[in-house]
């Protein structure tokens, strides 16, 4: 895809996370659903983080972790978020700046601080987020560029931002751009909670704003409300030019018109860390599909990024994934 300046843009949360190692003791004794992702108020998160044990702090959300992966396997990348001219929004700019993305949202000077994901892995790799998410419900259509998004092939939106009005808004205000300028528009389901949320307006927006859909199993099937997969890749086939539906170590199905690539997942010594899994997998898609590869390569790429993350803490990769990528497709 030429006469773009960047690959991919990704819209999302703006989010500190905080890893920490727990047990099943610790999340029952705080009343949290093992491997879901919760919203929490400032004084909840406060209070969870006094509880929970050491952490380790970077700049997370998860459109955002799939744009630092896109990076590391040498897209051209850019993101927009909101955080707050705090402590933790000033990591937020530095770490992602520093993976080698463009990052020019302007910082908040009032509000909410800014957003954190206190996340908490079990031995068995399920993490269970819980977050806060501050500064970000303050994105508006005030900070979506027509311009800027129009200088992207891709702009990816990530479903857990539907939440808030403004949001929704700047959500359909870049989708608009980016096909006014003839770029595609990818989007994120995120979490089969959030579909259950907003799944009518889920429904529209994937029918009538998007180009290249991603989902987990659970996901795909809450949106279309059906029981088993593959009914609801029945239900999704003809809604967008491409579908991208991931099933953890079943692999992945991706279908694009009359065609249907099923692919295996990587194979991987170790699962340590399922956090960021799909962000990863996204980033290896879409740098495949920004570099017009075939849909089977695209998810084979995806499948590669997602076991590098989920091979060790923390949701973004460690190896360089360009390498492990140019390894794995030249076998």
């Amino acid at each position: 895809m030429s006469n773009v300046d960047f690959d991919v843009i990704g819209i999302g949360n703006a989010i500190v996370d905080v890893l920490s190692k727990s047990d099943d003791a610790f999340l029952t004794e705080h009343g949290l659903n093992k491997g879901s992702m919760s919203l929490i108020d400032a004084t909840q998160a406060d209070r969870l983080y006094d509880q929970m044990g050491p952490g380790v702090e970077c700049s997370g959300g998860s459109a955002a972790n799939t744009i630092a992966c896109l990076a590391n396997l040498g897209a051209k990348s850019a993101f927009i978020g909101k955080v707050k001219e705090d402590g933790l929004g000033k990591i937020f700019a530095h770490d992602i700046k520093a993976a080698g993305v463009d990052f020019s949202s302007k910082l908040a000077t009032d509000g909410p601080s800014t957003a954190r994901c206190l996340i908490l892995v079990t031995e068995d790799a399920q993490r269970t987020m819980n977050t806060f998410l501050g500064a970000c419900v303050n994105l508006t259509p005030d900070d979506i560029d027509p311009d800027y998004i129009a200088r992207g092939a891709v702009t990816y939106l990530e479903g857990y931002l539907w939440d808030p009005d403004h949001a929704k808004e700047a959500f359909l205000k870049a989708s608009m751009a980016a096909h006014k300028a003839d770029r595609q528009v990818a989007l994120s389901l995120s979490d089969a909670f959030c579909v259950d949320r907003h799944r009518k307006s889920f429904q529209d927006l994937v029918e009538h704003h998007v180009d290249i859909l991603f989902a987990n199993e659970d996901e795909i099937k809450s949106l279309y409300e059906v029981d088993s997969f593959d009914a609801a890749l029945q239900c999704v086939r003809d809604k967008c030019s491409v579908a991208v539906l991931t099933r953890g170590e079943k692999g992945s199905v991706v279908i694009s018109g009359n065609e249907i690539h099923v692919v295996d997942c990587e194979p991987v010594a170790q699962v340590v860390d399922t956090t960021g899994a799909g962000d990863a997998y996204a980033a290896g898609f879409l740098f495949g599909y920004t570099k017009e590869f075939d849909m089977g390569t695209c998810a084979r790429l995806g499948s590669i990024c997602a076991a590098e993350v989920i091979s060790h803490y923390g949701a973004r990769p460690e190896a360089n994934l360009a390498d492990l990528a140019g390894k794995a497709l030249s076998q």
